[in-house]
């Protein structure tokens, strides 16, 4: 009969060769530093205002006043009255963050609240004025209609 003998122990593995960060979590941290940098230069980006001879206004349709919903022709009217407004907000600072709008100054565009039927809060509708040449929204005739909360803007002609 054959005699076996016990293997020699092994070496015990060097901890230092493996990396902190491998696998599975190396790819996650790099995903979040590239998601934060990108959102960070977006969050930077758009406090600029927008490049010279910007189109945002090829962006812009138009919308005559006679077609507006009754509620935008009343926030309208009641602008250029220079109110009084039904909502706290009303005359507010519009940042143009998305840059739809052609650009101008901070401080150059003001928001109001267009009513929606049967909502118990401000909506999705507004009515943005610019300054315009008179520096004054109530007379300025710059006016924007969105019914999607920002995402689109069309000029309102009279």
């Amino acid at each position: 009969m054959r005699q076996v003998r016990p293997l020699p122990p092994a070496a015990p593995r060097a901890a230092a060769a493996r990396p902190a960060c491998s696998g599975a979590t190396g790819l996650i941290l790099a995903l979040l530093l590239i998601v934060a940098v990108t959102f960070g230069a977006t969050a930077c980006a758009r406090d600029e205002p927008p490049p010279v001879g910007d189109p945002a206004m090829a962006r812009i349709g138009e919308v005559s006043f006679d077609t507006l919903p009754s509620e935008a022709q009343r926030a309208l009217k009641l602008i250029q009255q220079g109110g009084p407004f039904p909502y706290r907000n009303d005359g507010a600072v519009f940042g143009n963050r998305e840059r739809l709008l052609p650009g101008q100054p901070r401080g150059y565009y003001s928001e109001y609240t267009v009513t929606t039927p049967g909502r118990r809060d401000r909506g999705a509708r507004r009515i943005v004025a610019g300054k315009g040449a008179t520096g004054d929204p109530s007379t300025s005739g710059e006016y924007y209609y969105t019914d999607d909360h920002y995402r689109s803007f069309r000029r309102i002609t009279q």
